[in-house]
This record gives structure tokens, sequence and C-alpha cells, in this order.
């Protein structure tokens, strides 16, 4: 079987993999690089998830990319405009014939004696592949392609209506007339309700507990003016500084002044609601910010509220029946179509068995560096985006910092980086430990861990993350640095403890 090598290696062809390769085409010309991708085409996400009304949760000015601003009015883009940005883009930077398609990342292991990764995959026809690279990035986010996260609920065989679960949304669905329930209350559920409801009988969002749900504008009046008194690009990247600059603020604000906030937010939503009575329903039990928060265009979930179409239910499910679902409190919702928007099955480095030396490297017992890099791991790299911002702006970042890295491994002739703490920074906090969501706890036992203080530490804010990985020296008395030394083993201190 014959291997071919890279000088880099992407292993996920969505948001952070073209982006990430877009980094490495603009600022590492020099370097060799492939991205293996699972899929048959690009976008990762926006690829995979087709249900109805499917859009970022996030303005895309400041989601997009900063390389390359996006240049339209929507705040809030559907899934094909946003399959369609990720694809212009890498189509401008000459990434497409980058990528290997169909291609499952299986195994990575880095060999300290080449100094190199060895990476195996299966193609779609279940054929075994091999490639080396001298360094490697994981862009695969942090959960299960194949299958969503669907608690064990009662009675769901006795249901004789159809189940559908977000993430493989059928393509022959027809819910013209029918009655359907949304179980969860997250950005799914916020986005199916308003897009099915004109053409359904009825929709219902069933939730265990109310989120926060801010209503912001579909189109940006304010560029759409500047856009005519100086150029468009001007306009667009003043909108993203801008925006930026506004969720930094209501996330300060929230951890700042949290009753405030609070107040702020759920005026907003009193504001569009006919009922009132229906507020203890958008009333969130715990304070902004210590779960995401929901975005929905021009209010749009609460006019299918109030007209009718679409209602909110908060309880808990007894059981499904034959005929749809029976709550704790003993009201039945009746029901042709349930649709279990209930979140993701977590998984890191898109299921890929990580090994050094071919001793299991087991990364939920690894800290990360700088939010990039993991400990102990040589030369490899984790594009892991915010939690409590627009994915994007740290994965941008994230890139940018391995650029340099790479650069100043090559101009300096070393071969090797890896970091070490030395501190004893430890903590059992997940990187994601800042927020209480059910996926964050559910992820708890497989993401990497954060430290007590910098550089091991996650920030989790865009203006100081800015300083920190593209300001700051390269080198520091964390990072190990070390020259091609053919046959030298590369120490590794956590493996002991990563194998325990």
């Amino acid at each position: 079987m014959t291997m071919e090598h890279h000088d880099v290696i992407i292993i996920g062809a969505g948001l952070s993999g073209i982006g990430t390769a877009c980094h490495l085409s603009r600022e590492c010309p020099e370097h060799s690089y492939l991205i293996l991708e699972r899929r048959d085409a690009i976008g990762g996400t926006w690829d995979l998830f087709r249900y109805p009304g499917i859009r970022s949760d996030s303005d895309m000015f400041s989601f997009g990319y900063a390389f390359r601003p996006w240049n339209a009015l929507r705040t809030l883009a559907d899934g094909p405009a946003i399959r369609q940005y990720i694809t212009d883009t890498a189509k401008e930077h000459g990434v497409l014939p980058h990528i290997s398609f169909g291609q499952e990342t299986q195994h990575a292991n880095w060999d300290s004696k080449t100094q190199s990764w060895t990476v195996s995959t299966l193609d779609s026809k279940g054929a075994r592949h091999l490639f080396s690279c001298d360094f490697l990035i994981s862009c695969t986010g942090y959960y299960d392609h194949k299958q969503g996260y669907l608690p064990q609920f009662p009675g769901v065989d006795t249901f004789k209506g159809r189940c559908i679960h977000p993430q493989h949304w059928p393509e022959d669905l027809d819910y013209r007339g029918k009655r359907v329930v949304v179980i969860g209350s997250g950005a799914t559920a916020v986005t199916l309700v308003p897009a099915m409801a004109q053409e359904v009988a009825h929709i219902t969002m069933l939730q265990r507990s109310p989120s926060y749900i801010m209503s912001v504008p579909a189109q940006d009046t304010l560029t759409a003016v500047l856009s005519h008194l100086m150029p468009k690009s001007w306009a667009y990247r003043l909108a993203r500084r801008r925006n930026i600059a506004i969720q930094r603020w209501i996330y300060k604000a929230a951890k700042r002044w949290p009753d405030k906030t609070r107040r702020f937010l759920l005026k907003g939503v009193s504001d569009k609601l006919h009922d009132q009575s229906l507020m203890r329903d958008f009333t969130p039990d715990y304070m902004p910010w210590d779960q995401r928060l929901c975005a929905v265009p021009d209010a749009d979930l609460f006019a299918a509220i109030n007209s009718g179409k679409a209602s909110v239910v908060t309880d808990q499910i007894s059981t499904f029946t034959e005929d749809g679902i029976r709550l704790a409190s003993g009201q039945e919702l009746k029901a042709d179509i349930v649709i279990t928007a209930t979140g993701l099955q977590l998984q890191v480095l898109g299921g890929t068995q990580l090994t050094i030396d071919r001793k299991p490297c087991d990364i939920s017992q690894r800290m990360t560096y700088k939010g990039v890099l993991l400990e102990n791991v040589p030369n490899m790299a984790w594009v892991f985006g915010y939690t409590n911002a627009p994915w994007t702006l740290k994965a941008d970042l994230a890139a940018a910092y391995i650029c340099r890295l790479l650069n100043h491994l090559k101009a300096s002739g070393l071969a090797v980086a890896q970091a070490a703490d030395r501190g004893n920074n430890r903590q059992t906090d997940s990187m994601m430990g800042a927020l209480q969501s059910g996926y964050v706890a559910r992820a708890n036992g497989i993401l990497p861990r954060q430290g007590a203080a910098l550089p091991w530490q996650l920030l989790n804010a865009y203006e100081l993350d800015s300083v920190m990985l593209l300001d700051d020296p390269i080198e520091d008395a964390i990072l190990e640095l070390i020259p091609h030394e053919r046959g030298k083993k590369v120490p590794d201190p956590g493996a002991s403890k990563a194998t325990a």
C-alpha cells in the first residue's frame, strides 16, 4: 500500500477545515497540504443538516471568515447560502484540488523516530488508504455526524406516526396539514417551528425548560445604507467589527450584570408576545449565558405563536402514546409527526483513534495550549471555535496561529512543537466548562481539559485571544521546539497518565 505524504493534513472540510486551508494557502504557500473529508461535499455541518429553515444562529458578518467578509445583508443566513459561501471561499483560494472526498479517518499515529504522523482512512467502498504528514490539524468539530443525541423516551415504539431527528431529515417528508410536535428548546427547535408553521395544521414546541430567545433584525439596514455612502467592502468590514463588539458587550454584560441583562432579554420577548401569560414558557430558571442564547430573525417564532399556528408547552414527557405524547401533567399532545430536536451526540476528532508511538492518547486527559495545541501531543493542532460567540471567530484565530507556528518551525530549521505542563495547572473542567448546557455536560468526559492559568486556560474572549494567538511570541517556556533529528524519540511525559 502506497503512502501519500504532505506537509500538513487537515481532517474535515467544513467551515473550520476550509478556513484553515485558506489560511495555509495565504500564509504558508510553501507547505503542501491535504484535506481528508468523509463526505462527498464540503460544508461539514452545513452540508449535513437539511431540515426546514436551517440557518446560522450567529449574525453572518461575524460568523463569516475574517479574510473574506460576508457580503450580503441577511443577518442569519440559511443553510444553502452558507454552503455556497464556504464553497465560493474554497474556490477563490484554490482549496478544492487539495480535498480528498469520501475518506473517513480511522486512526492517526505519531512516530517519534520519523517525526511524522501516519493517518489511515477508509473510503466509501471500504478500501483502506494511508497518508503521512509532518503536522496534523483536526477540524472535525465536536459531534458525531452519524447520529444525533436521542434520549430514551418511554413508549416511543407505540407511536404510530413518524419520529424524526433533525440530523437525519428525510427528503420525502410531507408535513402539510399535519400535527407536529418538536421536542426541544434550542436553536434547532426555534428554527423549525416558524419554518414549518405555515404548512402544518399546528406545531407545538415541547420543552423541559425555557431558553433565552432574542429577536434580531433579518436584514442589516444600517449596513445597506452605509454601502451606498462608502465602498461596500468598507461597510461590510465595519458591520463585522460592530457586531463582534455588540456580541462581546452582551456577553460581558450578562456576566457582570446578570439581573439587568435578564430583564432586558425578557422584556424583548414580552414586547413580541400578544398573550403575556405565555411569558412563563420563555422565562428560564438560569442566568443569561449560563447556556447559549437563541436568536430568531424578525421575531418569526413569536409571530408564529401569535398567529395561533404554533404553541409552546413546558412540561415533562410521561410516555409516548399511539397518537402522540402524554405529559407529566396529564395533558396529551396529539401528533402525526414528532421531531426530536434533542441535541447532538458528542464525538472528538471525528471518531479518529489517536496514538503516540502506538500508545493510546486519551485527549480527555490532556489540556489545550492556547486552545489550539494539545498537551504533550507533538505537531498536532485542534481547531475549536467559540461556544459563547460565533464559532468562526476563534477558528480563524486558531488557523492564523497554526500558520505562524508552521512558518516559525520552517524558518528556524525545527521539526516538532509540543506543549508540556510544568506548573501543575491541570483542572477537571473541560474546555467547554463555562457553559451549563446539557450537551456540555455530556461532553465533559471526552473533551480536553483546561488549566488553572494561561496558556492552558480558555479565555473565550476574542480581543484577548487575538493578542495571544496573533501577537504573542511563538516561543515561550511551555512550548518545546525540537530540531530535525531522525531517530531521536520525542518524549511524551503525558503518555503514562493518558493511558492509565
